[in-house]
């Protein structure tokens, strides 16, 4: 619950610092108090966008904060998941505006962001202002209604699970008819690419070896010349290199009894005669072996001309690449040919799940049917006492297309007297018969949700008297459900009825307009209710009326 409420400079409030308590609390004031400002200011703290414009004139920063206790409350999951630390006694959030429009959120000192605040806020505070009445048009909040009263959240998870799996089986089913339909259109291009490919018989690094060999070819008659010549001065038999070299070797060690220093001599050149002869050998080898064919290298031409013709063609670089492209359009044809059975199969599991989605659905809406029958039961013992004698009330539940939530729709159907025919509550309730099916819908969530705090703001519009009486009642019993209830009224018989009685004020001072709020003692509640009855003038029937309303 909602144990303390901090506001500084915050439109009109230039310092609030107030208690709340649990149970039924009620806030007073004349139109225009400041009672608004105080919602908005928990609206912040509940994630509302933020507006500069907020900051009281002349400050320079906006601070809201509250502490919560929320020792009744399994919210330590929370806490776990996004890393901030837990009290259960005093847990707090914080929001903060500056004037030169920066926001920042904590909870228990930890800078969070807006969006995590409003997930947590939600699970704090239900603020039910007049435009919610406006809910009861949209079928969301009604099914919404339903789901949280059938307390079918796990099953409608499990559904929404199937369901997702279903709509991606159904994306990736039309995405492989839509692939089919365009192979098929150009199935012959893509066999005929593949065959070009294919019959060209290309192997890795061909291209290399090819150019070279044109290369050498092209210069057939300078390297077999170079040759010839290097072998003649190698190897002729008299005059050649190796044959020089070897007489010198024999002179030089036929003297080297005689002059020891050749035998060193003749040693080196007995190395080089070796080395001589090996290369004279090799350089005479490649004589043998190099020939110009002129029709071989028009082979080798033609085949690189083929070569580069299809990289060309397939805008590519390399014949790595060509290969790679062959092979791919070997995998698109093989998927063509065996796309009628992923078809099939991709058909089977959509069926599958379509009928796994139905089955749960189905479960659902027998969930919904029997929520919807406690619904229209609880309705009605609410709404009686609350004027409605005659009143009428039916969950309309009707199946259809399968979506998110399911295959049900929603619409409540109300009406106030037996002779008018069932429709649907927006179109036929007036503004208070709205207030009070929406207050009878709230009282009846609360049982089934542990919201810590809800705020009514004004929910009385449209009703007086004893009415206003048995709203008062039915929002006392909320408060005493481990909850806080506050109610924002105008009317005295609900005021009465609180536990504590707030009362917003707004004063002028040299600083300007200033709002104020306090919880009243005994005696103010005397006069404030004193004051809502008859108006300025406070007459003594009207604090005695004051007394009986408050049971002294």
């Amino acid at each position: 619950m909602l144990k303390h409420l901090y506001i500084k400079n915050f439109t009109l409030i230039d310092e609030l610092d107030i208690e709340l308590h649990q149970g039924f609390s009620v806030i007073t004031g004349e139109t225009g108090a400041g009672k608004s400002i105080i919602l908005g200011a928990i609206g912040l703290l509940l994630g509302q966008r933020a507006d500069s414009k907020a900051i009281k004139s002349g400050a320079d920063k906006c601070v809201i904060e509250a502490h919560f206790d929320l020792s009744n409350y399994a919210m330590e999951a929370f806490f776990d998941e996004n890393e901030i630390e837990f009290d259960a006694a005093d847990t707090i959030i914080r929001r903060e505006l500056t004037a030169a429009g920066k926001s920042r959120s904590f909870i228990n000192d930890t800078p969070v962001s807006l969006s995590m605040l409003k997930e947590f806020g939600e699970q704090l505070v239900d603020v039910h202002s007049q435009h919610q009445n406006l809910l009861l048009q949209k079928q969301d909040f009604q099914l919404n209604v339903v789901d949280i009263i059938a307390q079918d959240a796990q099953q409608l998870d499990t559904y929404q699970q199937t369901y997702s799996q279903l709509l991606t089986a159904k994306k990736q089913l039309q995405e492989l008819k839509d692939d089919i339909e365009r192979n098929r259109q150009n199935l012959d291009f893509l066999q005929f690419q593949y065959e070009e490919l294919e019959n060209a018989k290309l192997a890795v690094d061909e291209q290399e070896e090819l150019e070279q060999q044109s290369e050498t070819m092209e210069h057939a008659e300078d390297i077999k010349t170079a040759l010839y010549e290097a072998d003649n001065a190698l190897a002729a038999d008299e005059t050649g290199a190796v044959s020089l070299v070897r007489d010198a070797f024999h002179s030089l060690k036929g003297i080297s009894q005689v002059m020891p220093n050749s035998a060193e001599l003749s040693e080196r050149l007995d190395s080089c005669y070796i080395e001589l002869k090996d290369i004279a050998d090799e350089v005479n080898s490649m004589l043998e072996k190099t020939d110009f064919d002129p029709s071989e290298l028009d082979r080798i031409n033609a085949r690189l001309d083929r070569i580069y013709e299809l990289e060309k063609k397939y805008h590519v670089d390399t014949v790595d690449e060509l290969i790679n492209r062959r092979d791919e359009l070997k995998q698109q044809l093989a998927g063509i040919e065996n796309s009628d059975e992923a078809l099939a199969e991709l058909t089977a599991q959509c069926q599958q799940l379509t009928l796994k989605s139905k089955q749960q659905a189905n479960e659902l809406t027998k969930l919904r049917q029997q929520a919807a029958t406690q619904i229209e039961a609880q309705l009605r013992q609410r709404l009686v006492p609350l004027g409605m004698p005659n009143v009428r009330f039916e969950v309309n539940i009707q199946q259809g297309e399968l979506n998110k939530n399911g295959q049900d729709s929603v619409s409540f159907l109300f009406s106030a007297n037996t002779s008018t025919p069932l429709q649907p509550v927006a179109q036929v309730a007036s503004g208070g018969e709205i207030a009070r099916v929406m207050l009878s819908l709230k009282a009846m969530i609360s049982g089934a949700v542990k919201l810590p705090t809800i705020i009514f703001d004004e929910i009385d519009t449209g009703v007086s008297g004893k009415i206003a009486e048995k709203m008062a009642e039915m929002m006392q019993e909320m408060g005493r459900m481990e909850r806080q209830v506050v109610s924002i009224t105008h009317l005295p018989q609900i005021a009465a009825l609180g536990s504590h009685h707030y009362r917003v004020s707004k004063k002028e001072t040299p600083q300007g307009t200033i709002s104020r709020m306090e919880e009243l003692t005994e005696q103010q509640r005397i006069s404030e209710i004193a004051q809502m009855l008859s108006g300025s003038d406070v007459t003594d029937a009207a604090i005695q009326n004051a007394k009986e309303l408050l049971r002294l």
